[in-house]
């Protein structure tokens, strides 16, 4: 006979703060590149107005529609080159409290992805504390060119693990449109996981957005993965720390793909 051990049911005080498990996450990233000089101006499905100037490490940007920001506010941001001509953008404000912007653009297809991450100030009750709102857009680099950017089913079913550092090793299971689930294989939060809220955009071939808010703790991502030839994924992080200040954190690593299901006949949504 085998005594298998019940395992412990795990205590409220024994999920990491978002700043913990954060820490560290950002060892593999792609390196940041500098987008000194460049001057970038979107146009948003809705017909919102970004103008984005970068400096050494700030930028000066101003919106109007949806997101209204008068000229000369500066922000810090940080720049990687997922592909020779996509890059991601991080505008970690410092001006609007609880809040960041994603910026995903092509110099070759003149296309555009925005994503608004925020932070709510009060709970609601089985909904994340942190919500997500997603524009396709064009950029003035040119006429607009191949796919338009848009909310993509492709990864349901895939199974992946993404190593961050040596101390962070992640599994992620694309279960529907809507959800994800993953558990942490290595790192403090090692016996966690959870099923949370995700969305999925297509920007390219091979390039996925993918962005989650979790319900345990007030924390929302964005990630680029680039699941053609470099198998990297390049993201950041918005969330409250365990002493309630909200904070911005980069992210990366390398992606594994340990494979995929497809269903028969009834689908996920």
């Amino acid at each position: 006979m085998t005594d298998i051990a019940t395992p412990p049911v795990e205590g409220e005080e024994e999920w990491h703060t978002y700043d913990e498990f954060a820490a560290g996450i950002d060892t593999y990233r792609l390196p940041s590149v500098s987008l000194a000089g460049r001057r970038l101006a979107l146009t948003l499905d809705d017909g919102t107005r970004l103008t984005l100037e970068f400096g050494d490490e700030t930028v000066a940007w101003s919106a109007s529609g949806a997101i209204v920001q008068a000229p000369g506010t500066t922000e810090p941001f940080d720049a990687v080159a997922v592909r020779d001509d996509v890059f991601f953008v991080t505008v970690a404000f410092e001006s609007r409290e609880r809040e960041s912007l994603t910026v995903v653009f092509s110099t070759t297809t003149h296309r555009a992805i925005a994503v608004l991450s925020h932070i709510d100030e009060e709970e609601t009750p089985e909904t994340p504390l942190v919500r997500q709102t997603f524009w396709a857009g064009t950029t003035d680099g040119g006429d607009p060119t191949g796919i338009v950017p848009a909310p993509s089913r492709d990864l349901i079913g895939k199974r992946n693990v993404y190593r961050y550092s040596p101390e962070h090793l992640y599994e992620h299971v694309y279960v529907s449109s809507l959800r994800y689930a993953w558990q942490c294989l290595e790192g403090v939060q090692r016996g966690h996981g959870d099923m949370d809220l995700s969305t999925v955009w297509k920007f390219d071939d091979g390039l996925y957005l993918f962005c989650f808010r979790e319900f345990r703790i007030a924390v929302a991502s964005v990630w680029l993965h680039d699941l053609g030839y470099q198998l990297m994924t390049t993201g950041n992080f918005l969330g409250l720390t365990g002493d309630g200040r909200s904070e911005h954190s980069r992210a990366g690593g390398h992606i594994y793909p340990l494979g995929s299901v497809s269903y028969p006949d009834a689908q996920p949504v």
